[in-house]
């Protein structure tokens, strides 16, 4: 029995160049996280924890709201979303969507209490834009997959221009 070996198909190839391109670098990785860290360092919460446990707090709260973006650009160059990758990226929209608006009606609940619970300064606010940025980073995927669903495509095709 003899065993031929072939080239991976063209859609996996595209995948792994795109993975190659979009993250493994070091340089791309950091883009994102040392902004997050230098973010955590000016404002964190003023609350009476130690300080390290405010700064990892406010990093997680930063880096959190851009998380998505490399998913997103594999999927803006690979240019076709297969449905479970989708189906999975449209609930993270929804999730955060829906947190967004728990965090804003809590804080129209407590008028603005919860704000003060947080600590003082910029961090209660810099958590609300956190929690918006990253809304509005997955509002614009969730679009193309709700037109994408009501135009019967099981396949989500993005435009060039999406992240």
């Amino acid at each position: 029995m003899t065993r031929t070996t072939s080239s991976s198909p063209p859609r996996l190839s595209i995948l792994s160049e795109s993975l190659s391109s979009s993250i493994s670098s070091p340089k791309r990785r950091l883009v994102l996280v040392v902004p997050c860290a230098v973010l955590a360092l000016c404002i964190h919460p003023t609350t009476s924890h130690n300080l390290l446990n405010r700064i990892s707090w406010a990093f997680c709260v930063y880096l959190e709201a851009v998380s998505v973006l490399p998913q997103l650009r594999v999927m803006q160059n690979t240019k076709i979303v297969e449905p479970f990758t989708a189906h999975y990226v449209f609930a993270l929209g929804v999730a955060r969507f829906l947190s967004c608006a728990h965090w804003v009606l809590q804080v129209l609940d407590s008028r603005g209490r919860l704000l003060v619970a947080l600590g003082y300064g910029l961090w209660p606010s810099m958590v609300l834009i956190s929690e918006i940025v990253q809304t509005f980073i997955l509002a614009d995927f969730c679009y193309y997959y709700i037109k994408s669903v009501f135009g019967g495509q099981l396949v989500l095709r993005l435009p060039s221009g999406v992240v």
